[in-house]
């Protein structure tokens, strides 16, 4: 069996291999390899595009939510979602509350702001998603490529606590 294989890791790898090609200052070198990646690139993209073809979205929609198969889908521009409905799914794998402020679709910026707490006060809020260890740019990088760019703006300021007062004080215990 393979080893699983992370989205973001392996496209951090293959930029590491080429700044090291760079590094060499061997033009030539860096050109091959970037055609190369280019080339596979365009190879594995026809061949997922063929599987989606002839499969179609109905059986392919169990695999949407994996990080792996969506970043693989959007990287090819085969993903049959949109934009907005895949950045809802990387917030919810990332699982940290964020509330989404808005996309522009131009530059690429995603602004967010964590969300209303709603739990008791203790600080035990809800944590880490899936993989806690795993950066919020790095689950978007996986469903929503598109996303170039996070501006993450202060928390709202909670709702003051309700304070009830009643219409009339308790009537005083009577004694017999």
């Amino acid at each position: 069996m393979r080893a699983a294989i992370d989205g973001p890791q392996a496209g951090r790898r293959v930029e590491e291999v080429l700044d090291r090609l760079a590094a060499t200052g061997d033009r030539a070198a860096c050109a091959a390899a970037e055609e190369l990646v280019r080339v596979l690139m365009d190879f594995y993209g026809a061949g997922l595009a063929r599987i989606v073809e002839k499969v179609g979205d109905g059986p392919l929609e169990p695999v949407y939510g994996d990080e792996l198969v969506a970043s693989l889908l959007s990287l090819h521009g085969l993903h049959p979602e949109d934009v907005h409905t895949r950045i809802d799914r990387a917030l919810a794998a990332h699982g940290e509350p964020l509330e989404l402020l808005g996309f522009d679709a131009d530059t690429g910026i995603l602004r967010l702001r964590p969300a209303a707490s709603t739990g008791c006060g203790c600080g035990s809020g809800a944590g880490g998603g899936r993989d806690a260890g795993r950066t919020l740019e790095d689950t978007l990088a996986c469903f929503a490529p598109e996303v170039t760019g996070v501006e993450q703006e202060p928390a709202a300021a909670p709702a003051p606590a309700l304070l009830q007062i009643g219409t009339r004080p308790p009537s005083p215990a009577r004694v017999p």
